[in-house]
């Protein structure tokens, strides 16, 4: 088999996948340079990732349309690219868009994409996860891949109702065959395609996907490995940054406001109160494992369709000091989602790449650094977090077995 490896993003034509095909292929042309990318950095630039040219995209998606329109609608309306590198990298993206496939849609709530393609609702969740897995197999087979690396990027599902999950997969898999039997929404019906041909799986979105014990003991039977959960790239960075800094001096924290503002299809998601509240939880978890108590917090997300692909957040910080000295910290964090989250799918891509190489299986808790909410980790710290992928990085090079996960 050869030595590339495929990407294949679920919701392969979403504003953060279009920006991986522009950034993919930029690299691979050498037209932009490596900012932003973690995988560049001299800790991990030792490790043997796969080089861009090994790399080759495709994906599902439910919405009509093609890269090429909705790369020039971003970089007309956001300004994420310039028209020159988007003309160098048009043939490309033409060739992606050749391998995006028809998605499947499964209780992912009534927020779904604005024209969707409704003809691949499926008859059962054993039938969609079928199809999916056929897909990824003639992807595979038509490309010469050695392994394909699954990204759900899709929008935000309502929760799954968690209480009524089996814990084993034996138990789970006996609810795949009748929609009336299974809870799982679409993101854990593309998590088990992937896992099921022992593909390496990563869930940069809050929806499900493979973060269940049931799901998560199919990985280690087929020797797989998977990472999640909910991308790390604004507010909550700066929250798992700043947080541990209140606790190092012992400054307690009394209030943390979060207001959000965002546009784009996301946002548009996000206004439906199902889906606001999966990401919510994803967004307000962190807060009392790092300080060790519970503040009064409260975060907000509002759609404001001006701001496209850009979101804004304000937070205020109440907290008290020496004496009891009552002081307030405020920030304002203002980033262009896609452009922020677009090269760390690309890190983690590689990254899974090299750990299904390497034999790992299970939850790669090493990552826990890019996630909100990741996968098997009891620390939230995102100083302590990246201390542990330094950790793995140096157990590589000196020659540390593969690790096998939970």
């Amino acid at each position: 088999m050869a030595d590339k490896t495929g990407i294949w993003l679920v919701g392969a034509r979403g504003a953060v996948a279009t920006t991986v095909a522009v950034g993919m292929t930029a690299l691979q042309k050498r037209a932009v340079d490596r900012v932003g990318l973690v995988t560049e950095l001299p800790m991990l630039r030792e490790l043997p990732l796969a080089s861009w040219d090994q790399l080759v995209v495709g994906g599902h998606e439910l919405r009509r349309g093609n890269l090429v329109d909705g790369a020039a609608a971003l970089a007309r309306d956001n300004r994420l690219f310039t028209p020159e590198l988007l003309a160098a990298c048009r043939e490309e993206l033409v060739e992606i868009d050749s391998r995006i496939r028809p998605g499947i849609h499964f209780r992912g709530g009534d927020a779904a994409p604005a024209g969707q393609d409704a003809t691949r609702r499926v008859e059962s969740p054993r039938v969609g996860i079928e199809r999916i897995k056929n897909d990824l197999l003639d992807f595979r087979q038509a490309n010469n891949l050695g392994r394909v690396v699954v990204v759900l990027l899709a929008s935000t599902e309502p929760e799954t109702p968690r209480a009524a999950l089996p814990d084993r997969w034996g138990d789970l898999r006996l609810t795949l065959e009748t929609n009336a039997a299974c809870v799982l929404r679409s993101s854990s019906l593309y998590a088990i395609a992937a896992l099921e041909l022992g593909h390496p799986l990563i869930n940069f979105t809050p929806s499900l996907g493979s973060d269940c014990t049931a799901i998560g003991e199919l990985a280690l039977e087929r020797g797989a490995c998977h990472a999640g959960r909910d991308g790390k790239t604004g507010e909550t960075l700066l929250k798992t940054v700043l947080a541990p800094m209140f606790a190092a001096r012992n400054l307690e924290v009394m209030s943390w406001v979060g207001h959000n503002i965002l546009g784009n299809a996301d946002g548009r998601v996000l206004d439906h109160p199902e889906h606001k509240q999966a990401k919510l939880q994803s967004k307000d978890s962190a807060l009392s494992k790092m300080l060790g108590y519970d503040p009064q917090s409260l975060v907000s997300i509002e759609y404001i369709k001006s701001l496209g692909d850009w979101k804004t957040a304000w937070d205020h910080v109440h907290f008290k000091g020496f004496l009891g000295t009552p002081m307030t910290l405020q920030f304002t964090w203002q980033g262009c989602d896609s452009a922020l989250a677009a090269p760390l799918v690309i890190d983690l891509a590689r990254l899974a790449d090299h750990a299904a190489r390497r034999g790992e299986t299970g939850a790669l808790t090493y990552l826990a650094s890019f996630f909100k909410r990741p996968y098997g980790a009891n620390n939230e710290d995102f100083f302590s977090q990246l201390g542990t992928l330094a950790e793995y990085v140096r157990g590589v090079l000196e020659g540390d077995p593969p690790r096998t996960g939970s």
